[in-house]
């Protein structure tokens, strides 16, 4: 079990430990390109924060799952272990 945690972790840890990565689709950087050239700047942040928005939500939704998940399984298993 201690192993188990220990890795898990680790993984949590390496996902939410990354510099700031903003990745554009080609359409959005050519738009944002656009903008720059015109003196405005303030699309391409919101821009890279709504990808990275739009990146990190299954991944929230999958974490909250799995914790419902793995209550409702220990709950079955202590019920077990009381009959």
């Amino acid at each position: 079990m201690k192993k188990v945690f220990k890795t898990a972790l680790f993984t949590l840890l390496a996902l939410f430990y990354q510099s700031a990565a903003f990745a554009q689709c080609a359409m959005c950087r050519a738009s944002v390109e656009n903008n720059v050239a015109n003196g405005d700047t303030s699309i391409g942040a919101g821009l890279n924060l709504g990808i990275l928005y739009l990146f990190v939500m299954p991944y929230l939704i999958a974490m909250v799952i799995g914790y419902f998940w793995y209550k409702n399984a220990k709950k079955k298993k202590a019920k077990i272990a009381m009959h």
